[in-house]
């Protein structure tokens, strides 16, 4: 049965439809820029999995619906976002050997994903979860791929923060560091509670998730806006 939560998904597809051609935009104006790219297709991918859950709650269950969701979400929710601070962290050719390794991983991956036979008697009609796979062992690519992606794009926001911490000209960048710290975070805990059967948490966690990384990210490239908006309103820039 529907509820209010299972709406959630449609709200942050239209959050990440704005925010990643904002993204992109910014990458097409600073090329080359491969962290932005990156950053661009990891809210795009964000974006096309809320949009499948979205789909699920409209429309009922459709088995190439779930497939995509399960690619789009499990597997490239957080691994292109996280690629992107890989580009920023290491140098070029590094970062582009772990791109081909992550690339190959994942379509490994997808490619259990498209191939697993479905259990049927599992279906929910309203309601998406990866343990209608037959192939039990295709959704362990995803803690892998999400553990990576939560090393470089949690732990590379909270490093970032910590080394702006004590720079008062770069408070702008440990408040969004920060906030994309916690905004990642979210969306993990989430996808871990929708492997224990609870998909509904996932759906909260990913509109506050969005919703705290673009905040990161606009206090990251927009600070002496974001100081002027500040004092314009009384608060401490």
């Amino acid at each position: 049965m529907r509820s209010f939560v299972h709406f959630i998904p449609i709200a942050t597809t239209c959050l990440t439809i704005v925010f990643a051609p904002i993204v992109f935009r910014r990458w097409r104006a600073r090329k080359p820029a491969p962290h932005l790219f990156w950053w661009a297709l990891g809210i795009a991918m964000y974006g096309v999995g809320t949009l499948t859950e979205s789909l699920t709650t409209l429309f009922g269950w459709n088995e190439v619906i779930f497939r995509s969701w399960y690619i789009s979400g499990a597997l490239l929710g957080g691994a292109p976002l996280a690629q992107g601070t890989v580009y920023l962290m290491l140098e070029r050719r590094t970062a582009n050997r772990m791109s081909a390794v992550l690339a190959a991983v994942i379509l490994a991956a997808a490619t259990a994903v498209v191939l697993s036979p479905i259990d049927h008697s599992l279906v929910e009609t309203h309601r998406l979860t990866g343990a209608v796979m037959e192939w039990r062992w295709a959704r362990w690519f995803s803690p892998f791929i999400n553990i990576y992606a939560a090393i470089f794009l949690i732990g590379g926001a909270a490093l970032s923060a910590w080394r702006y911490r004590g720079s008062a000209a770069l408070r702008h960048r440990f408040i969004g560091n920060c906030w994309i710290a916690l905004g990642a975070l979210l969306p993990g805990i989430g996808g871990t509670a929708t492997r224990m059967g609870h998909t509904e948490v996932l759906y909260v966690t990913e509109l506050i998730g969005i919703v705290l990384i673009w905040l990161g990210y606009t206090y990251n490239v927009r600070p002496k806006e974001l100081r002027e908006a500040g004092q314009a309103l009384g608060a401490p820039a």
